[in-house]
């Protein structure tokens, strides 16, 4: 029970990595604010995670003993963010780790000059502008109790480049400046800012984890296949899992990481190291 008494807050909960992490935090003894955004987005050519797909999260994570809130939350929508938080803090009091998970993988696959200024835009303001809004949200409550992690799910798109990604790879390397500039923001009220660099996750059916195979339709890379494709090149020969990357999440909202902030925790099989 590595997180018992705390109360954590988890964006994109519906499935994939969000669920793993709600599901990981409850069986160390959290309680839980989860939210996603419930609807499909248009520009998003595919469906994202639903209000049905959030309950069943919440259902698994109240099985392992925790207690949940849940809200269909757009976090490109400051005051629907500032209402969720708000009902976490008025059920729990405190809020002590903040999971920005929340984010798309398409619209991708174009040259840059081919990118629209819609498309961009919706890219960034989702997943970047989407966490610098939760943690406008969260950190006045963790300044006050001088305490807190917060943990920003970015990518290997944080650290390196892909050919035709350019509005999600400049949003996953923003997430990093926003980690080491937040944590230094932060550092005087004992609150830590880091961030996760997963690689090529695998699909867990288990989590309805969906993102590597829109990755792959945005590089017209076979979905059937897509696996053998992204093995290709890892140094492991294996995908990583999703309970690896929660495992991360685990160590940075918990105590033993207590001197570790500002910095990347790079969940890759290897894929960077080369």
């Amino acid at each position: 029970m590595l997180l018992k008494g705390k109360v954590a807050v988890i964006t994109g909960a519906a499935r994939g990595l969000g669920r793993e992490c709600a599901g990981r935090f409850a069986r160390e003894g959290a309680d839980l604010l989860l939210l996603d955004i419930g609807h499909d987005i248009e520009g998003v050519g595919y469906p994202l995670g639903s209000r049905d797909q959030l309950a069943d999260t919440a259902r698994m994570c109240e099985e392992q003993g925790g207690s949940v809130i849940t809200a269909a939350v757009d976090v490109r929508d400051a005051a629907r963010v500032g209402e969720a938080v708000d009902e976490a803090l008025d059920r729990f009091g405190a809020i002590d780790v903040l999971i920005n998970n929340a984010g798309i993988a398409a619209p991708s696959g174009r040259p840059v000059h081919e990118i629209s200024e819609a498309d961009w835009l919706l890219m960034l303001d989702t997943n970047l502008n989407g966490t610098w809004r939760m943690i406008k949200a969260v950190a006045p409550s963790m300044v006050g109790a001088r305490s807190g992690s917060i943990i920003n799910v970015s990518s290997t798109a944080g650290i390196v480049g892909y050919r035709n990604f350019a509005a999600y790879v400049t949003a996953k390397h923003g997430l990093v400046g926003l980690t080491k500039a937040a944590a230094l923001d932060y550092a005087p009220f004992r609150i830590r800012v880091n961030a996760i660099c997963p690689g090529s996750v695998r699909d867990n059916p288990l989590v309805e984890g969906r993102m590597l195979s829109e990755i792959a339709r945005a590089l017209d890379v076979p979905v059937d296949g897509h696996e053998e494709v992204f093995l290709r090149d890892q140094p492991t020969n294996a995908l990583v899992e999703t309970s690896s990357v929660a495992g991360a999440a685990i160590w940075l909202a918990g105590d033993d990481s207590r001197q570790v902030t500002g910095t990347t925790v790079t969940v890759d099989g290897g894929f960077t190291s080369r």
